[in-house]
C-alpha cells in the first residue's frame, strides 16, 4: 500500500496513439487511483468500488493493437472498471512494481466489498461491525478534507466550509456552540482531530432515532433488554425474539462498556443497529435462493442480455469477451451469441451491418464455459443469432461439444415428447441452446444450405444497414458517424435521468444532414423515408427450440405464418423485437399470456435503439414474458428494475412467476385484473434523509448550494397499480432532512411489482437527480427502515413500511390515509400529524406541520389518480373546498376514476380490511374532538365517539366529519378503514 501511495511510473496504452508516461498512485483514504499529469486535474481518477477486475499480461484489445510494442508480458495490466468494462492498460519497468500494484489492487477491491459495497453490507449480520469502522473512516476522511492547510487543525471558518460542502444549513451560533463545546484542550479556537470527532458525532445525532428510542423506554436515554425486545416484536415484526437475541444485538452495536455491563443500549449502539444491514429496507433472507425451483421453466422470469458482447453502443462500440464473464457473473442466465463468418474458416462473433469490432467465436465459449456457473449453477440459455454458412455452422457445433462436454448432455428432459419444460433445478449445471436445427432431408456433410439472418438483423430493412465499401468511404462514414454519435449520447446524458425515450436510427441520421431518398457518396449508407418500418409486422422473429446439442448443428430461420401463438411443443421458443412484441401485448395481451404459460418468449430491444438504450421490462413481464432481454452495458432506470427484479431470489437469474400468471387467464390491462385476488395496501412513512449528496451533476459541485430534497416514490407493476407520490421539499437541508409524510398505495398483483425511491433536489427551473434505490415489493421488511441509496455510501432514507391486506372493491379515499390526511387537512390541524408519540416535530422547515409545503393547487381528481411528475411547489397554500364542491368531485366518474359514490361498507379484521359492496344510509354529521389524533384513529387505536360521548358503531358507513379549519367550517367526506380485534 505504501509503494503504490508513494506512486509508480508506468505507459498508459491508448488506441491509435503512442504510451503516455504518467505517475499513478493511490490516494491517502485508499478509495482511487489518481495519476499525473492530467488535463482533467482532480477529475483524474478511477474509484476503487468502480474496479470489475485485474488481469495480467497484455491481453486486452488495447496491448494487441500494440503488438509491436515488445512489451515484457510480466509488466503488463489491466483494470477494467465503470459500467461499461473501459480499460486501463499499463506498463511498468519491472515486473516487482507490476505485480505490486496487481496484488495491491485485488486487495482493495476485495476489502471495498466487505466495507462499503451496498449488496455486501446488506448480506450478513457478521459484519455489522463494519459499519462503525465505515463511520470511523468517513469521520477522518472529512477530517482531512476540511483541513485544508494540512496543520492538523480545524478552525472555525474550516468548519463553515465544510458543513457547506456536507449540505448542513445550522445557524452560526449552534455551530459556534457545538465547536466550544469540543474545543476542551489548551489550545482555544480550534479542533483536533479528536475533538471534531466529539463535534462531527454531535452534529450526527439522529435526533428521529432519538425519539423512537424514547417511544420505548419511556423517556429514558437508553434501551433495557425487554424494551428493546418489545421494539423489535412490535415495529420490525421480528418472530421469537428471545432474551438472547436481544443480548447479541446490545454485545454487537452498543459502543459504551457500562451500558454492555448493564444489558442496555444507549442511543450511539441503537443508531448503529438501525442502520446496519439488519434493519435495511430489503429482506436478508432474499440474498439467497428462497422460492420454488421445481417448476416448469415456462413458470420463471430469466434474466436475460441482448447482445451480450458489446460494451457501448450498436454502431461503433467494441466487442470483448469479458462482457461475457462479467454479465454471467451477475446473474444473467441467458446471453447473445451473434455468429457470422469470419477468415480461415473460423466463426466470429458481431454486430452484424455496423462498426462494432469482431471477436473470436471460441474465444467467446471458452469464457462462457469458464465463468457460466461461478456464482450459481442454474441453467444458462445461449441465444444463437445466426449469419454462418454451412461450413462455419459445423465449425461452430465443434467447439459447442469440444468446449462445454457434458454440459450440453440434458437427457431426455428436452425431448419433443416431453408436455412441459424441465425445471431449473433439474437442469443444473446444463446449458442450453436456443435455435434450429437443420432440416431432415439435408445431409450431415452438405456443403451448402439455405440460412437466413435471425432475430435484430432483420428488423431494419436493408436501405438501413451499413453495408462494405471501398476503404476509403468505410474510413469518412466511420468518422462521421462517431462524431454525430457521440454528439447525441451527449445530449441525451444531459437529459434527466428519469427519461426513458431513445432517440432512432433516423434521429442519427438526420444528424448527418441527409434529406429523406438521398444516398450518401462512397458510404454504402442512406435512407428511404418510411413511417410504417416499425408497425409492418407483428409476426414473431421466429420459431428457435431449446436443446442438447447433437447431430447437425443450425439455427435456419422460420417465420410463423400468422402473429397467432399456435400450438407447438413446450421446447419451442418464440423471438420478437420489442416493436412486434408491444403490438402483441397492446392487441393480444391474453393469448400471449397463455402462451407464455407452456412455452418461453423472448424479448429484444428494436435495432433502431442504436445507443443501447434500454425499453421497460415490466411491461413485457406483466403479461409473462420469461426472456426479457436488455443491453447490461448500459447503465439506468430500466437496469435498475431489472436488478430489483431478480434480487428476490437471490440473485441467480430465475425468478418464480405469480401463481395467476402460471395458470388461468386475466387481463393485465384492466381496472380490476384479479377481483376475487387479495390487493395489497402499502403505507410509506417518509421520515428523513441522511447526508444526502449534491446532484452528481452539479454545475457548481461542492460549491453550489445546499439542496432541497423531496422523496418520490414509485410504483411500477401492472397498468392499474403505476403511479407515484412525493412528499414536500425541505429547504437548505442535504444532511438531516426531516419529512415525516405518510403515502399510501394499493397494488392489485404485488408480486410482480416493484418499489422505487427517489431523491431529488427541487430547483426553480426543474429539479435535479440525486439517487435511487428499487426494491421489489415482495422484498419489503416491515417497521422502521433505512433505504440506502445505491451507489452513495452513506446516503439514505429512512421509513416506516406497513402493508396491509386488501379485499374487494375499493375505494382511493379508504386505502389511501396519505390523500385524506395530507389533503383534507385543515390548515391549522398538522399537529394532529404528528408522529412517534408527536416528537418529531422541531420546526416549521423540516416537519409536518408546516402549511404550505407539500400540497399543489389541483383538484381532488388529480389527487385521486396520485401521479406526479415534478417537485412540489414551495410556499403555496391548502385548497379548501366547500362540501358541495368536494362531493361532487368526489362523486362524479368524470372528475375522479375509480371513487365510490356511495357509502361503501367497510368493516374491520385482524390482518386485512374487507370491503363489502353495499350501501349504507347516511351516518349522522360527527365532529372529530380536537384532543383525537387523526392518524391513530385511521390506524383503528380510537373508535371514532359521537359529541356525547356514545360509542358509534361504523361497520359499513360513509363518516362524514368537519374540521374546524378556518371561521368558516370545512366539511369532508372520508371512507374510514378501521383495523380492531
Amino acid at each position: 500500500m505504501s509503494v503504490m501511495q508513494s506512486g509508480t511510473q508506468m505507459v498508459k496504452l491508448k488506441a491509435g496513439s503512442k504510451g503516455l508516461v504518467r505517475l499513478f498512485y493511490l490516494d491517502e483514504h485508499r478509495s482511487c487511483i489518481r495519476w499525473k499529469p492530467s488535463r482533467k486535474s482532480e477529475k483524474a481518477k478511477i474509484t476503487i468500488d468502480s474496479l470489475y477486475k485485474v488481469t495480467e499480461g497484455g491481453q486486452s484489445d488495447i496491448f494487441h493493437r500494440h503488438a509491436d510494442g515488445s512489451f515484457d508480458p510480466a509488466c503488463c495490466f489491466t483494470v477494467y472498471h465503470g459500467n461499461h468494462m473501459e480499460s486501463l492498460d499499463l506498463v511498468t519497468s519491472n515486473a516487482e512494481e507490476a505485480r505490486t500494484w496487481i496484488t495491491g489492487l485485488r486487495y482493495l477491491m476485495a476489502g471495498i466489498s466487505d466495507e462499503d459495497s451496498l449488496a455486501k453490507r446488506q448480506r450478513t449480520h457478521n459484519q455489522y461491525p463494519l459499519r462503525r469502522e465505515t463511520h470511523l473512516n468517513h469521520c477522518r476522511q472529512t477530517f482531512e478534507e476540511a483541513d485544508k492547510n494540512g496543520d492538523g487543525f480545524l478552525n472555525i471558518e474550516e468548519i463553515y466550509q465544510l458543513l457547506h460542502k456536507l449540505n448542513v444549513n445550522l445557524p452560526r451560533r449552534k455551530v459556534k456552540q457545538m465547536f466550544q463545546e469540543a474545543d476542551t484542550d489548551d489550545q482555544q479556537g480550534t479542533l483536533t482531530y479528536e475533538e471534531f470527532s466529539v463535534f462531527y458525532k454531535m452534529m450526527s445525532l439522529r435526533r428521529d432515532l432519538f425519539l423512537l428510542m424514547m417511544a420505548y423506554s419511556d423517556r429514558k436515554d437508553h434501551l433495557t433488554a425487554e424494551e428493546l425486545a418489545n421494539f423489535l416484536r412490535n415495529e420490525q415484526k421480528m418472530a421469537n425474539v428471545t432474551p438472547e437475541d436481544v443480548a447479541e444485538i446490545i454485545d454487537k452495536f452498543e459502543e459504551s462498556d457500562e451500558n454492555k455491563q448493564g444489558g442496555v443500549m444507549g442511543i450511539e449502539g441503537f443508531t448503529s443497529f438501525m442502520r446496519s444491514p439488519a434493519c435495511d429496507i430489503f429482506n436478508p433472507l432474499h440474498h439467497k435462493v428462497n422460492q420454488d425451483m421445481e417448476q416448469p421453466l415456462s413458470n420463471y422470469f430469466v434474466a436475460s442480455s441482448h447482445n451480450t458482447y458489446l460494451t457501448g453502443d450498436q454502431l461503433l462500440s467494441h466487442s470483448k469477451t469479458d462482457m461475457y464473464a462479467w454479465v454471467l457473473q451477475s446473474g444473467c442466465r441467458c446471453v447473445e451469441v451473434d455468429c457470422w463468418d469470419g477468415p480461415d474458416g473460423e466463426p466470429v462473433v458481431q454486430h452484424g451491418y455496423t462498426l462494432t469490432s469482431k471477436i473470436p467465436f471460441k474465444s467467446v465459449i471458452e469464457t462462457i464455459n469458464k465463468y457460466a456457473f461461478i456464482n450459481n449453477q442454474y441453467p444458462v440459455i445461449l441465444s444463437i443469432e445466426n449469419h454462418c454458412s454451412i461450413q462455419q455452422q459445423k465449425k461452430i457445433a465443434q467447439y459447442l461439444r469440444e468446449i462445454f462436454g457434458d454440459k450440453l448432455d440434458v437427457g431426455d428432459a428436452l425431448s419433443r415428447d416431453s408436455k412441459t419444460l424441465p425445471s431449473p433445478n433439474s437442469l443444473q449445471g446444463k446449458i442450453l441452446i436456443k435455435g434450429k436445427r437443420l432440416p431432415s432431408y439435408l445431409s450431415a456433410d452438405a456443403e451448402e444450405g439455405e440460412v437466413s439472418d435471425d432475430d435484430s438483423a432483420d428488423e431494419i430493412e436493408d436501405d438501413f444497414k451499413l453495408k462494405s465499401s471501398n476503404g476509403n468511404g468505410h474510413h469518412q462514414v466511420e468518422s462521421h458517424i462517431r462524431k454525430k454519435l457521440d454528439s447525441l449520447l451527449k445530449e441525451s446524458r444531459i437529459g434527466d435521468k428519469e427519461d426513458t425515450d431513445s432517440f432512432s436510427i433516423r434521429a442519427l441520421l438526420r444528424a448527418t444532414h441527409q434529406e429523406p431518398g438521398r444516398k450518401s457518396n462512397g458510404s454504402g449508407w442512406k435512407e428511404e423515408e418510411d413511417d410504417e418500418t416499425e408497425q409492418r409486422s407483428v409476426k414473431p422473429g421466429g420459431v428457435h427450440q431449446l436443446y442438447c446439442l447433437t447431430g447437425t448443428f443450425s439455427m435456419r430461420h422460420s417465420l410463423m405464418p400468422n402473429p397467432c401463438f399456435s400450438s407447438g411443443t413446450p421446447g419451442d421458443v418464440l423471438s420478437f423485437s420489442e416493436t412486434r412484441a408491444q403490438s402483441l401485448v397492446n392487441h393480444k395481451a391474453e393469448q400471449f399470456l397463455a402462451f407464455n404459460q407452456r412455452q418461453l418468449s423472448r424479448i429484444y430491444p428494436s435495432a433502431y435503439r442504436i445507443d443501447s438504450s434500454n425499453f421497460n421490462p415490466q411491461f413485457y413481464w406483466n403479461v409473462g414474458c420469461q426472456l426479457v432481454a436488455l443491453n447490461y452495458q448500459t447503465e439506468g432506470r430500466m437496469m435498475q428494475l431489472n436488478r430489483s427484479k431478480f434480487m428476490v431470489n437471490g440473485g441467480i437469474g430465475y425468478v418464480l412467476k405469480p401463481p395467476p400468471m402460471c395458470k388461468g387467464s386475466f387481463n393485465p390491462f384492466s381496472d380490476d385484473p384479479l377481483p376475487a385476488y387479495p390487493k395489497k395496501q402499502l403505507i410509506l412513512k417518509i421520515i428523513s434523509g441522511q447526508q444526502l449528496p449534491k446532484p452528481p451533476d452539479s454545475m457548481l459541485g461542492d460549491r453550489g448550494e445546499i439542496i432541497d430534497p423531496f422523496v418520490e416514490v414509485e410504483i411500477i407493476g401492472l397498468p392499474v397499480d403505476c403511479c407515484k407520490e412525493q412528499t414536500r421539499v425541505v429547504d437548505d437541508n442535504g444532511f438531516n432532512p426531516v419529512w415525516e409524510e405518510t403515502l399510501s398505495f394499493t397494488l392489485h398483483m404485488a408480486e410482480v411489482a416493484l418499489v422505487r425511491f427517489l431523491v431529488w433536489d427541487h430547483d426553480p427551473i426543474g429539479r435535479d437527480f440525486i439517487g435511487q434505490r428499487t426494491v421489489a415489493f415482495s422484498s419489503l421488511m416491515p417497521g422502521y427502515r433505512h433505504v440506502y441509496l445505491e451507489g452513495l455510501t452513506e446516503a439514505s432514507i429512512f421509513v416506516h413500511v406497513s402493508v396491509h391486506d386488501v379485499y374487494g372493491k375499493w375505494s382511493p379515499l379508504v386505502l389511501n390515509p396519505s390523500f385524506t390526511i395530507m389533503h383534507f387537512l385543515g390548515s391549522n390541524k398538522g399537529h394532529q400529524l404528528r408522529g412517534i408519540r408527536g416528537l418529531f416535530n422541531r420546526s416549521s422547515k423540516s416537519s409536518v406541520d408546516t402549511n404550505s409545503g407539500g400540497l399543489r393547487k389541483r383538484s381532488i381528481s388529480d389527487h385521486l389518480l396520485r401521479r406526479t411528475a415534478s417537485a412540489p411547489a414551495k410556499g403555496r397554500k391548502k385548497t379548501k373546498m366547500v362540501l358541495s364542491e368536494s362531493v361532487a368531485s368526489i362523486s362524479d366518474p368524470k372528475n375522479a376514476t375509480g371513487a365510490g359514490t356511495g357509502g361503501e361498507g367497510v368493516s374491520g379484521k385482524e390482518g386485512g380490511v374487507v370491503v363489502e359492496k353495499r350501501l349504507q344510509p347516511r351516518a349522522p354529521l360527527i365532529h372529530r374532538p380536537i384532543s383525537m389524533p387523526l392518524e391513530r384513529l385511521l390506524q383503528g387505536q380510537l373508535s371514532l365517539c359521537s359529541p356525547d360521548k356514545e360509542q358509534h358503531d361504523m361497520g359499513a358507513d360513509t363518516i362524514i366529519a368537519s374540521f374546524p379549519a378556518s371561521p368558516s367550517q370545512l366539511y369532508l367526506v372520508i371512507h374510514l378503514s378501521v383495523y380492531c380485534d
